[in-house]
């Protein structure tokens, strides 16, 4: 096998570098060498630079068993890296580029991503949880040779990864890699999916990453009030510097619930509810939060127990709707770029979201910070 640090001896070869493999459910993750396989039609292979923790990775790396669950695996969904190679049919990367690999399909040609109603891609009729997207394998071998699963078609926690053509984003090469890698999830999820209005009420359901992006999308369109929902009270001085306005903490609602509060604060609710959580409890609360007639509510969690959500159907039927969200209704390969643009041109700021940077002998570090709820998002550098 080549070592991880040749470059063009590699190509077309097996690459063996470090990875950080989850062998069981929520336990510390190994630094492993690995052999990464050559990239197969319509597939890149990437050296990623660096990579950061989102809560969904968290979510499925406790999970121990069910239909998406697959251990060994190499978890990672958020990450910029640079085009090793790249095989047959692939002609819109070279080696050398700027990337983004996504867990958001955007093949560019099926109906879905031709129609401007929304970013789902239906290039393949089948899902693989744990492999590569076109038919389930995977292109990791731990030191025995024994297959290791993939996680959202990225797989980011590893030196080098395989994706599809399909999960690749060219970026402008001008953009800081650790910047880059924000958006390829977290604060991408919902700038574009709500279309907040000038003079709107928002409430927020949960001050991580994901939620102060949400405040930072309505503050820079407008909205009057942005409420904030969160049992940490230090999240209230940090949402500030995100756009919140006011701050809801349950646990200090004695006599009055969350919902009452909000309606307090906005009249008939809110105009807006975002839940960035992942529990069917606070979808339900973040429902009946909103206003009445046109009240929105917008699903960013994923549901952290697999309880499904139920919802009364007359407040349903009152006007409100409900609907889900990933990436921020973005189209990745045309709608990401543009981000990168606004942030280089200074329109957005991509920097207040980085709250610590480390090793990759670091990375279970991560994990601690983040269930502790200490960082926002944690850079992790592969060589630095």
């Amino acid at each position: 096998m080549e070592s991880r640090c040749s470059t063009e001896k590699t190509v077309g070869k097996s690459i063996r570098c470090r990875a950080a493999v989850a062998r069981k459910a929520g336990e510390p993750l190994i630094i492993e060498e690995i052999d990464v396989l050559p990239p197969m039609a319509w597939e890149v292979r990437i050296r990623i630079l660096c990579t950061s923790l989102c809560h969904s990775d968290v979510t499925m790396w406790k999970i121990p068993s069910g239909p998406a669950t697959f251990f060994p695996r190499i978890f990672g969904h958020e990450a910029a890296g640079v085009v090793e190679s790249v095989g047959d049919y692939v002609e819109e990367f070279v080696p050398g580029d700027l990337v983004l690999p996504v867990f958001e399909r955007n093949c560019g040609d099926c109906r879905d991503c031709r129609s401007p109603k929304g970013n789902a891609c239906s290039k393949f009729a089948a899902e693989f949880y744990g492999g590569m997207p076109r038919d389930g394998s995977t292109r990791f071998l731990d030191a025995g040779g024994n297959p290791i699963h993939h996680f959202l078609s990225v797989s980011s926690f590893s030196e080098f990864t395989v994706v599809d053509v399909a999960h690749v984003v060219k970026m402008n090469p001008n953009l800081p890699p650790e910047k880059a890698c924000l958006l390829s999830c977290g604060v991408t999820t919902v700038w574009k999916t709500a279309d907040v209005e000038e003079g709107s009420t928002v409430a927020i359901f949960g001050l991580g990453t994901v939620g102060l992006a949400v405040a930072e999308g309505a503050r820079l369109r407008g909205a009057s009030k942005i409420i904030g929902v969160d049992i940490n009270p230090n999240k209230f001085e940090i949402g500030k510097k995100f756009g919140v306005t006011h701050f809801i903490n349950p646990t200090s609602c004695t006599e009055k619930t969350v919902c009452q509060m909000i309606k307090e604060l906005t009249g008939e609710g809110a105009d807006y509810c975002f839940e960035c959580i992942g529990l069917a409890p606070l979808m339900n609360e973040a429902f009946v939060s909103s206003r009445k007639g046109c009240g929105k509510t917008i699903i960013i969690g994923v549901e952290m127990t697999g309880t499904p959500l139920s919802i009364n159907t007359y407040v349903l039927l009152e006007g409100r709707g409900i609907s889900g969200c990933r990436l921020g209704g973005y189209k990745p390969k045309s709608d990401i770029p543009m981000l990168a643009n606004k942030y280089i041109q200074k329109e957005i700021n991509l920097d207040k979201y980085i709250s610590h940077e480390i090793n990759f002998e670091e990375i279970n570090k991560a994990f601690e910070m983040l269930k502790e709820g200490t960082s926002l998002r944690c850079i992790v550098w592969m060589d630095r």
